[in-house]
């Protein structure tokens, strides 16, 4: 991917040197943090038994969790330093979203509101709480961020066989999706509906619903990117799908505990993560992207 033709976002906050407890965070008996994996096995615990995984999270962990204050005290982060390869990539893709939902918010008469990418290690506390690395990147609808550790590529790469540029810039245009259905109102929405005891996980939940429509978000990005830039390379493709199959559901229960339970599903199986990314992708038309609308996922 010849990202480098990218535009570089001004909106990336580094708070990595103000990070504390090292990478993943979370420290359960002799020190070793909990990983992605078994982050997947205790929600899925949590969503069984009907318990809040974040509570359970933060009694494993010791920290307080969403429904409490941190004890971290983070200071107003500064831009990452200009020699910074790593941020420098993720400044790029930031700033080519920003200017492909711009673009594609004005040709429908709204106005789109850059969001803010907040690069962390380790641990770093948001509008939406305390989280740590282990949780993978996430966005929190309540300040309008993009939350970061960029070992969770590290991870893609060694854990999940899922390397390259453009698996890395998926990532991030999927949670720059969930910005966009924050804009859109589907956020809200899924808050009402949780509100009024709607069904949320599970296959076809509304919770999946919601992620595969950022994944087809995150391919109408990249359809419009390319058109710009013709950035693309042989096998990039290939590296964002090999990413969304890594990532679903099914397959990382499969790992963890050795079967599947669709019940407890959030973001989606392997073939759908694909199949909406592919959907997206196909003409850049976020219209094609009503995951809600869908009878079949």
């Amino acid at each position: 991917m010849q990202w480098k033709k990218g535009r570089r976002s001004d909106n990336v906050e580094d708070v990595r040197d103000q990070s504390t407890g090292g990478r993943g965070g979370m420290r359960i008996g002799g020190g070793k943090g909990l990983s992605l994996m078994a982050v997947v096995v205790i929600v899925g615990i949590g969503l069984l038994t009907g318990q809040d995984p974040l509570q359970i999270l933060g009694q494993l962990s010791g920290q307080l969790t969403e429904q409490s204050s941190p004890q971290v005290t983070q200071q107003a982060g500064h831009a990452p330093p200009a020699n910074d390869q790593n941020a420098d990539f993720v400044r790029a893709i930031l700033g080519d979203t920003e200017d492909t939902w711009r673009q594609v918010f004005q040709q429908s008469g709204r106005t789109y509101k850059d969001p803010t990418l907040v690069l962390f290690r380790g641990q770093v506390s948001s509008a939406c709480g305390f989280a740590t690395a282990a949780s993978g990147p996430f966005y929190c609808p309540a300040d309008q961020k993009v939350y970061l550790d960029m070992s969770f590529f590290q991870e893609m790469a060694q854990r999940f066989k899922a390397a390259g540029d453009f698996a890395q810039a998926y990532v991030i245009a999927h949670e720059v999706g969930h910005h966009v259905q924050t804009l859109l109102g589907v956020s809200s929405k899924m808050q009402m509906a949780r509100q009024q005891g709607k069904r949320m996980e599970g296959d076809g939940g509304l919770l999946v619903r919601q992620e595969l429509q950022a994944d087809c978000l995150a391919g109408a990005w990249a359809n419009l990117a390319q058109q710009r830039h013709n950035w693309l390379e042989p096998g990039d493709i290939e590296s964002a799908l090999n990413a969304a199959t890594a990532i679903g559901d099914d397959r990382l229960q499969q790992q963890s505990q050795g079967r599947v339970m669709p019940d407890s599903f959030t973001h989606g199986t392997s073939a759908q993560r694909v199949k909406w990314f592919k959907v997206g992708f196909a003409n850049g038309d976020i219209n094609q992207c009503d995951t809600f609308s869908a009878a079949k996922l």
